[in-house]
């Protein structure tokens, strides 16, 4: 069983960050381990506060999980500030796992802002040039390559612009695209690829960026080509949204283990 590292934030309301990195890890059938590096107070409908870690805390945690466990692919998910992400590149650098999935969390649903505006350079500078796959939504690639996305050629433009940052590949997810289905943009050694699923009509899908960046960097840590992980993450993700749970008053999450029968009672 491969062992996977996500470096993200805690969601107290368990649909996203931490929580759904965790579920989604283990579901594709890794071993997950957490690194967190902010608590927020958010639930279905919004983000109504978050507190950082302490730096030397986040990089404990980093040190501890290196140390004892064979980490064969790290996910990143909400690195808030500057010296967050500093802290987590430097460390990885430093430990130079094979797999780097970074999920460049920048706002949630609800416009609470998860990626504070100066340490968008430090993202681009530090942690992007050593990702294997970077996952933007559509909103986060119009902020990374200054440019307004509305189509599949756009989302091409996009992926190509950002991959000058320097990470192995681009995936510009396209959930939020006006076109019939969801469509995702895979630019990797000078091609693109396409990865398309029905669309679900449901408002359940909080949390579905760390699911399916998680997902991925399980599959790539398992040995599966990068296409071969983003497509196996695709169907997952697809049918974990078909499924999801309406709890709370807002976003409900996706299903983590939509395949398991429930107990017997």
């Amino acid at each position: 069983m491969e062992q996977i590292l996500t470096i993200a934030g805690s969601d107290s309301g368990g649909g996203a960050g931490i929580q759904a990195d965790i579920k989604a890890i283990s579901a594709n059938g890794g071993f997950a381990m957490s690194v967190i590096t902010s608590v927020t107070a958010q639930n279905t409908v919004a983000v109504t506060d978050a507190y950082d870690l302490p730096i030397p805390l986040i990089e404990a945690q980093l040190d501890a999980v290196f140390s004892d466990f064979d980490v064969a692919g790290v996910k990143t998910g909400m690195l808030s500030s500057s010296s967050i992400v500093e802290t987590v590149a430097r460390k990885l650098k430093t430990y130079n796992p094979e797999v780097i999935v970074v999920d460049p969390v920048m706002i949630s649903k609800s416009k609470f802002p998860l990626l504070k505006a100066e340490a968008i350079d430090s993202l681009k500078k530090s942690i992007i040039p050593l990702a294997t796959l970077l996952t933007p939504n559509i909103y986060e690639a119009e902020l990374l390559a200054d440019k307004e996305i509305q189509t599949i050629d756009d989302a091409k433009s996009a992926a190509k612009t950002i991959s000058e940052l320097g990470c192995e590949a681009v995936l510009v997810k396209g959930g939020h695209l006006d076109i019939e289905n969801a469509i995702d943009v895979l630019f990797w050694e000078g091609e693109w690829t396409y990865f398309e699923a029905e669309r679900i009509e449901t408002k359940n899908t909080h949390g579905t960026g760390c699911t399916y960046a998680s997902a991925i960097a399980t599959h790539l840590a398992g040995g599966k080509s990068l296409d071969e992980a983003i497509d196996a993450s695709k169907r997952y993700i697809t049918d974990a949204i078909k499924h999801a749970i309406d709890i709370g008053n807002g976003n409900g999450p996706t299903h983590h283990f939509y395949f398991m029968k429930p107990p017997i009672v």
